[in-house]
């Protein structure tokens, strides 16, 4: 049974940093590549951030271009989003997305 649990959400002020954290299991991580989404109050899920399979590749959306940075540690099985220079149009609930399947998300809030 594919499991994705997400974490390291929180309070953090404009221009401050957060790591996200997306535990897998029940799949071979190595075998699938893997997103961030994020959905904000009233706003439709959107897509952050991609990456392949192995981990070399990478795309991200236009709004988090150069400040975000998305990484998977296949021997740990984890997904991460570094994301830096975070501004209150990011908060969110942020989702990791794999292997067809959701994490029940963690709520990022910055504040002004």
């Amino acid at each position: 049974q594919v499991r994705l649990v997400e974490s390291g959400g929180g309070l953090v002020q404009a221009g401050g940093s957060l790591t996200l954290t997306c535990a897998a299991s029940g799949f071979t991580f190595s075998d699938y590549g893997m997103r961030w989404y994020r959905q904000s109050p009233g706003k439709e899920r959107e897509w952050v951030a991609t990456i392949n399979a192995d981990g070399r590749l990478r795309d991200y959306a236009a709004s988090v271009q150069d400040r975000f940075r998305i990484r998977k540690d296949i021997a740990k099985e984890v997904l991460y989003l570094h994301m830096n220079s975070l501004e209150p149009e990011d908060t969110a609930v942020y989702y990791c997305y794999g292997r067809g399947s959701w994490g029940p998300g963690t709520q990022v809030t910055v504040s002004p």
